[in-house]
């Protein structure tokens, strides 16, 4: 691998790393090693789990302190009630920790990095206003659907017009007939595009452009608005994806966890120039740095779950669950793989899905039948398995599952689409 698709270059700057810069003249051993991009992954990961495990303790009981506990609503789930009072909004220990590992280790001035960091932020302080409202406002509702909506349209308002127009966020494409067998930087042509990646074609590549009715210079606008039209759906419907998710110890976060660990080798691969040529996938500068947010982002999970894991110590609430969604939402499609989110987030797509059928079905047989029905025993899925002795369309299975086999069994679903995510870069 060459030494420039490993490296920092001059501009690059972090905290440590421009620490290290400062101190170049005392020659201290292992100095260069901050250069290197595998190490500051690394090393953003152990530091985002160790303050997400340090940290979070005093956290936790600040919550405790503070009385910040759930009010959980009797659905008649085993084990339910007895979560009443477990500490909410952990999600300020996420947000926190994945902070001080991309702070620390990536590069600031990366335009992936700063608006990866204004995901972070946006999304968490939105989820932390929600439970504010529930906790210490004792409004149960907290935030309105509309409000949480109108707040995420404008993240991916504001995400789709940089993608579009900030110079930085361009694609490095092939020439069809180079002639040349060393892959360089100077063997691809620069370019804004709205291509993107998709399985099973033989060039693994899809462009919002044919989806437009129109051509010239009314087609060049019309392209890019569909674009980002389209990111703002993708941004949406993760963030509140991952949020009904969050429903039982650890399945969010989990679950989070495997989507990010696979956003991260992407990012990894999209941002080499070698890797992404012997892959056939688009070379995109700059978004190998991503791999350090989201191996901070992992760290961060990790950490979390240690204290989210059943029974939970702490819930992450609306401040950790709609944060995730969205990053793992805006990494996707910041390295061109919001296609790929329906088959690596199945788990996510799933639930979301389950709960629109569930309120479709139940008002349509409401209004046809004089009384709702139902398809699921309960809606989102994960909460189907935990329930018995509710009529609906699908009984299986007969009798409720205990919610550490659900949750696990949710994330081994997680780990096969994810292997499957990462095969079908190779299927075409």
């Amino acid at each position: 691998m060459k030494e420039s698709s490993t490296k920092c270059n001059d501009k690059e700057r972090s905290m440590i790393y421009h620490l290290f810069q400062s101190l170049k003249e005392y020659d201290i051993p292992g100095q260069g090693l901050m250069g290197y991009l595998s190490f500051r992954a690394i090393f953003a990961s152990i530091t985002s789990m160790l303050v997400a495990v340090f940290a979070g303790k005093r956290i936790i009981r600040w919550l405790q302190r503070k009385q910040i506990g759930e009010d959980i609503r009797d659905l008649g789930l085993e084990g339910q009630l007895q979560k009443k009072g477990t500490p909410t909004m952990g999600g300020i220990i996420i947000i926190l920790s994945i902070l001080c590992g991309v702070l620390l280790f990536a590069d600031l001035t990366n335009i992936y990095i700063i608006l990866l960091l204004i995901t972070t932020v946006w999304l968490g302080g939105l989820g932390f206003t929600d439970d504010y409202i529930k906790v210490f406002r004792h409004n149960k509702e907290g935030l309105s659907e509309k409000a949480k909506l109108i707040a995420q349209i404008m993240l991916g308002l504001a995400i789709g017009i940089t993608v579009c127009f900030n110079g930085d966020i361009v694609v490095r494409e092939k020439p069809a007939e180079t002639g040349v067998e060393t892959v360089t930087e100077e063997t691809h042509d620069v370019v804004k595009s709205t291509k993107t990646t998709i399985p099973f074609v033989k060039n693994h590549e899809f462009d919002y452009k044919w989806l437009s009715p129109f051509k010239g210079t009314w087609g060049w606008y019309c392209k890019w608005a569909i674009y980002v039209v389209m990111i703002v759906i993708v941004i949406t419907a993760c963030s509140n994806g991952t949020n009904l998710t969050d429903g039982m110890d650890g399945l969010s976060t989990g679950t989070s966890a495997i989507a990010g660990v696979v956003l991260g080798i992407f990012a990894w691969l999209s941002g080499n120039i070698i890797n992404s040529d012997y892959l056939n996938i688009m070379y995109i500068p700059g978004t190998g740095e991503i791999a350090v947010f989201m191996a901070a982002f992992v760290g961060a999970l990790i950490g979390f779950l240690w204290y989210n894991s059943f029974p939970a110590q702490v819930f992450m609430g609306d401040t950790g669950s709609l944060a995730i969604g969205g990053i793992i939402g805006v990494c996707a499609i910041l390295i061109r793989k919001e296609l790929l989110l329906p088959i690596l987030c199945g788990v996510f797509f799933v639930e979301s899905l389950s709960v629109l059928m569930q309120r479709f079905y139940f008002r349509y047989t409401k209004k046809r039948y004089g009384q709702g029905r139902r398809i699921f025993k309960m809606a989102p899925l994960h909460h189907h398995f935990q329930k018995e002795g509710v009529p609906a369309l699908i009984t299986v299975p007969k009798r409720a599952l205990p919610e550490a086999k659900i949750v696990v069994r949710f994330w081994i679903i997680g780990i096969i689409l994810a292997v499957l995510t990462i095969a079908l870069l190779k299927i075409r």
